[in-house]
């Protein structure tokens, strides 16, 4: 049974401005006309008709580049990114990244910030870091890196000075270090027991999910300037209230909700309220991404009719008490039905403060 929002004293004064009227709440039919932006997308292609549907749909797009697509290296993928935006200028937007392999040398450092300079001067709004560090790169003599080893330290200390945002996808899923009879979202189990080789549960020599977040904080400790956003939500999808704590930590911290919102919908299940109150506590500091990937490989037509039925699904939870079933667990949940203003922000403010700075 679906929990409808509990009866606390306090969140009945918040929400008792927002239901005098039902002008207070978008519908569905307000989908496309309401600004949205997608702060984690991967356009890995100059094909642009994921963005003739991001114009049909009111969608802006921050793509992310990443050091991990093996066939599209980071620079063909900032290639992609500067082409799109000369013909979506106020629609397509990229974060940079840069190659960690090769740390060791003693160039690189002064090769990553040229790189990074270059990205800038083209348009990039921000950086990513990927969870290659801390779960892949290793030293010549086998040590795993992490994101607060010195090596990255000029890198950071960079971007926090010129107030350059950075999204950090720092470790997994939670259920990666789990068995696969405790996983909370059966994408995981699916994704891991065909893919066992990721399945660090399978792996205990290979650094911890606690550790991982560990090693971010102590980043975080160290640049408390830093304007950073945590992917898939920080990595901690499984408890808003462990997130809760992360974000009362670091009060320039924001999360995106990157492939993650099912994680959400499954704790309301249990506790709708909790889910709800987190949502409206930190509305300022919650970004839309939807982590679409398409390349040249991909059937455009296709993956435009996917991102349109994906974005809207997402609209209807959000904006609606609809009742809504989810495959990733099989069961039923209720839609949030936020606010406008908290949708605005969730949707538009907050990606506009953190990433275009209007």
């Amino acid at each position: 049974m679906v929990q409808r929002p509990g009866k606390l004293q306090d969140r009945i004064e918040m929400n008792a401005f927002y239901k005098q009227s039902e002008t207070a709440y978008y519908s569905i039919d307000d989908f496309d006309k309401v600004e949205k932006i997608d702060v984690h997308i991967h356009i890995n292609t100059f094909e642009h008709t994921l963005l003739e549907q991001a114009e049909a749909d009111n969608f802006i797009f921050i793509s992310i580049n990443v050091d991990g697509f093996p066939n599209d290296p980071i620079e063909l993928q900032q290639e992609y990114s500067v082409k799109l935006r000369e013909k979506y200028p106020d629609r397509h937007y990229y974060l940079t990244t840069f190659r960690v392999n090769g740390f060791e040398q003693p160039e690189w450092t002064e090769s990553v910030m040229n790189y990074l300079q270059d990205s800038f001067g083209k348009g990039a709004v921000g950086v990513k870091v990927w969870k290659n560090i801390g779960m892949a790169e290793k030293t010549g003599d086998g040590k795993d890196i992490f994101v607060d080893d010195e090596i990255f330290e000029p890198i950071f200390s960079f971007l926090e000075k010129h107030h350059i945002p950075v999204t950090g996808h720092i470790g997994e899923p939670r259920s990666c270090w789990l068995p696969l009879d405790q996983m909370m979202i059966s994408g995981d189990f699916n994704y891991f027991s065909k893919n066992p080789e990721f399945h660090m549960f399978l792996q205990p020599q290979k650094p911890t999910y606690e550790l991982q977040l560990e090693r971010r904080d102590s980043m975080l400790k160290k640049h408390p300037n830093l304007v950073f956003v945590g992917a898939h939500l920080a990595s901690q999808e499984w408890s808003v209230d462990e997130l809760a704590k992360t974000l009362d930590q670091f009060p320039l911290m924001c999360v995106d909700l990157a492939e993650r919102i099912s994680y959400l919908q499954y704790q309301s299940m249990e506790d709708y309220g909790k889910v709800y109150d987190f949502v409206i506590k930190y509305q300022d500091r919650i970004l839309y991404g939807s982590d679409i990937i398409v390349d040249k490989a991909q059937n455009m037509e296709e993956e435009r009719r996917k991102a349109h039925e994906l974005w809207m699904k997402d609209w209807v939870y959000f904006n609606t008490d609809r009742l809504m079933t989810n495959e990733s667990f099989n069961a039923e949940y209720k839609g949030l039905h936020l606010p406008k203003a908290v949708v605005d922000k969730i949707y538009s403010k907050n990606a506009r403060r953190v990433f275009l700075r209007k």
